[in-house]
């Protein structure tokens, strides 16, 4: 290439250059992704029927871009369960970026409260070694006779210490919105602000407020740190409706929420013939909200 020739290129390799930007300029600024949870497949995992490499074929098969493993079928944590299957998922353009954990925070003795934050602790460990960036766990219930506030403060301490530990990793942990203290989504949002950690945020399961999904799921969202999708939500009188996911995909997309939205299938079908169109169907719907 003479030196002509390449001056007369340049403008347009500039321009190129250029491309680029002015897209990310003009991009969407949600970012949402479909997921699959393995809870959906529960009966079938509890069975042995199926298995989390399972999972991961299904997932792949559905267009899902990660995998939320929901950890109670595990045979157990040894390395000879977990880098095998790590390795399957990538092997398989599979990211597994979220383990689901039990825990119980919501302890009135300092020494059970204790406890908890050292299995919030050892299931960090377990996350990190999957690659998950990102621990679901739960707040538990309210005990007898303490009051909302006590019981606020109890969940946030505990959730507080263990993101500590969790940060030092660069892994999130999302309490999920499940009932018990975290019944209300004005009370969950309570606790998210006082422990005041970018290692901590909402799992935000829009099925499971009792009254007035719609509103509570809005009120949580600017907190999120992952999403169970579902196909029910509850009506402003308690009563379970079909979720309307198209309003719920738009409500997600104007709050500029960035992260997955995990299927999380509860109904009572048969999840092998049910759960992988609703994976299509929800695939499609991130990708008219979002590229």
């Amino acid at each position: 290439m003479n030196r002509r020739h390449l001056l007369k290129t340049l403008p347009a390799a500039a321009a190129a250059l250029q491309m680029p930007l002015r897209a990310a300029e003009t991009a969407p600024k949600c970012r949402l992704r479909a997921a699959l949870c393995a809870y959906s497949y529960r009966d079938a995992l509890k069975a042995g029927t199926m298995n989390y490499n399972d999972m991961i074929r299904i997932a792949v098969e559905t267009g899902m871009d990660g995998m939320d493993v929901t950890t109670y079928w595990f045979p157990d944590t040894s390395d000879s369960f977990l880098l095998p299957l790590r390795g399957n998922a990538y092997r398989n353009a599979m990211e597994l970026y979220s383990i689901a954990v039990r825990t119980e925070m919501c302890q009135q003795l300092p020494e059970a409260r204790a406890v908890q934050v050292e299995n919030i602790k050892k299931w960090v460990d377990v996350a990190e070694k999957l690659g998950a960036g990102h621990v679901r766990v739960f707040g538990g219930n309210v005990p007898k006779g303490a009051s909302e506030d006590e019981a606020a403060g109890w969940t946030a301490e505990t959730l507080k210490r263990a993101s500590e530990y969790a940060g030092k990793k660069a892994i999130v942990l999302g309490m999920e919105t499940h009932g018990g203290i975290t019944d209300r989504a004005e009370t969950t949002v309570k606790i998210i602000r006082m422990v005041d950690s970018p290692w901590a945020g909402i799992n935000l399961d829009i099925g499971n407020f009792r009254v007035d999904g719609y509103r509570q799921t809005e009120l949580c969202i600017p907190y999120a740190v992952n999403v169970h999708f579902k196909t029910e939500i509850s009506g402003e009188d308690g009563k379970k409706l079909p979720a309307d996911w198209n309003r719920l995909l738009g409500m997600f997309a104007k709050a500029g929420y960035k992260g997955r939205l995990a299927l999380e299938y509860e109904a009572n079908a048969k999840a092998e013939e049910t759960v992988p169109k609703l994976q299509r169907d929800l695939h499609r719907g991130v990708l008219k909200y979002s590229s």
